[in-house]
């Protein structure tokens, strides 16, 4: 087992968000039919989620319920909290015990090391999302983009067509010698071409 570390993938979510505008909060971002709010508030959500599965412990009642972001719900304070709960994420993963056994995240069973990936994967391909909206370059290690070409290749082989429904859109042809962080993000339902003005 390879034990991921979330930090990088985290921090650069962290660093992005000083380049989001208050007036950009209405603008469309990759993910159809999400604005730059309720992706952050998407955020925000799974943030704490991946925390708890982390520590095996379950969400409480009046937590984040996965499909019901928008744009209304997002906290106020955001830019602070955001940062907090990212930090609180990487720090828990950090812990030997948050990859032992099975966890829990979003109504989702699976072993604690395949979460792991589950939640890198949303840093990043959501990390890209809020930098593709608002007009930021975006970063992401050769790690944790092999990661997530090996978790968004396998999530497209027909068999995992089930599995994909409501995580990923339809794949996005991308040129076979297009870079790796290209193809993850093909393989995930995103064209690496994708502005704004695209939408």
């Amino acid at each position: 087992m390879s034990v991921i570390d979330l930090e990088s993938a985290a921090r650069e979510v962290v660093r992005l968000l000083d380049g989001v505008a208050d007036d950009q909060l209405d603008d469309p971002t990759p993910c159809a039919d999400t604005s730059v709010a309720a992706l952050l508030d998407h955020l925000m959500g799974l943030s704490l989620a991946f925390t708890w599965a982390a520590r095996k412990t379950p969400p409480p009642g009046d937590g984040p319920r996965p499909g019901t972001e928008s744009a209304e719900q997002l906290d106020p304070q955001w830019r602070t909290l955001l940062p907090q709960r990212l930090d609180e994420l990487v720090k828990a993963w950090r812990d030997p015990l948050a990859w032992e056994g099975t966890t829990e995240a979003g109504g989702v069973t699976m072993p604690a090391e395949q979460m792991a990936v589950v939640a890198l994967d949303e840093l990043v391909l959501h990390g890209w999302d809020l930098a593709r909206a608002t007009g930021q370059p975006f970063t992401c290690t050769p790690a944790d983009t092999a990661a997530v070409l090996a978790f968004t290749t396998a999530s497209a082989q027909p068999e995992q067509a089930a599995g994909r429904e409501g995580l990923f859109g339809p794949v996005v042809e991308v040129p076979e010698d297009a870079p790796a962080f290209d193809r993850a993000l093909g393989f995930a339902g995103r064209d690496p071409a994708w502005t704004p003005e695209s939408a």
